[in-house]
């Protein structure tokens, strides 16, 4: 399912940067494509070994698009 990027902010370290760069260069990819497998393979390694990403992911993507209802019903 293709889905349309999100735009954000951020900041890491001058020699990282450069890094991936010359990755994304090397490879001939864009920079953001490079930046966002190694944001997903971060993701990946750090799930519980008996779930599956996706599962994961779509549930991440559930909890910040109902993050305002969990707030409300907190409060009650």
């Amino acid at each position: 399912m293709a889905t349309t990027p999100e735009q954000f902010t951020s900041q890491a370290a001058p020699e990282l940067l450069a890094a991936m760069r010359g990755i994304a260069r090397r490879e001939g990819r864009e920079f953001e494509e490079v930046v966002e497998e190694a944001m997903w393979d971060y993701f990946k390694s750090n799930l519980p070994e008996d779930v599956r990403p996706e599962f994961m992911a779509h549930y991440y993507v559930s909890l910040e698009r109902n993050r305002r209802l969990s707030e409300l019903l907190a409060q009650s």
